[in-house]
């Protein structure tokens, strides 16, 4: 068994390329390029032509954020030294980012029935928590596992009444992430299933594979201002060309 882990874990580091810094600014290109997309050329869209072509190739492409986010949520909960200040951040920027997303999204200044990606990476956070917490309590690993799916059963439901963004898919990716923290392939292959109805997630997904373990140079103001920003002007924009 000893064996075979130190074989796929030398397998794995001719693909481990890229490190913190350099994956999650692929995200943020990712999702920079899906929200263009999905705020700006989809409702100018207008039959066949180069702007429908357009908006499929950003489609594609905005779909590596997601699974990047969430595997960084995961990789946070066991890298951080304060894992209560990593959450009320999470939280503080999602008030934030609120009117920006409502604004971005539904043209509006509050829409409650759809919740920004800050409350549910929050919420991701919470949910591996408290699995792990009890991890620690639970002598039984059976009846653990057994729990921590009820837990996470329970939390799909609250992002689904919650109307987060990605609801409850976010919860499961984020408990096979954690679950399978030391076999990259594995959990993000059972990741990616879950999930399957976003096809080109697998782009993402691959991504998270080629994680190096190295954090890189973090602009920390940047990582968690770039969301409200970049929502804000694409919701002024929206108001402003009436789309």
């Amino acid at each position: 068994m000893e064996i075979n882990k130190r074989f796929e874990k030398e397998a794995l580091k001719k693909f481990q390329i890229f490190n913190g810094e350099q994956l999650k600014y692929l995200a943020f290109i990712s999702m920079l390029i899906d929200h263009i997309n999905n705020a700006i050329i989809v409702p100018m869209l207008d039959g066949e032509g180069f702007l429908l072509h357009l908006s499929n190739i950003f489609s594609v492409l905005g779909r590596i954020a997601f699974p990047i986010f969430v595997f960084f949520i995961v990789e946070g909960f066991f890298k951080t030294s304060n894992r209560k200040k990593y959450l009320t951040n999470l939280i503080i920027f999602g008030v934030i980012s609120e009117v920006p997303f409502d604004m971005f999204t539904s043209k509006t200044y509050f829409n409650p029935y759809w919740n920004n990606m800050m409350f549910t990476l929050a919420l991701c956070l919470i949910t591996i928590w408290i699995i792990d917490r009890l991890k620690k309590n639970i002598g039984k690993k059976i009846f653990w596992y057994l729990v921590s799916i009820f837990i996470v059963a329970i939390f799909s439901f609250l992002a689904m009444a919650l109307s987060l963004d990605y609801d409850y898919h976010a919860i499961i990716v984020a408990y096979l992430f954690y679950i399978f923290y030391d076999k990259p392939i594995l959990g993000a292959g059972l990741a990616y299933i879950s999930i399957i109805k976003e096809l080109y997630s697998f782009l993402g997904f691959a991504m998270t594979i080629t994680y190096n373990g190295e954090r890189g140079r973090q602009y920390k103001h940047l990582n968690y201002f770039f969301y409200p920003l970049h929502i804000l002007i694409l919701g002024i924009l929206r108001f402003y060309l009436d789309i």
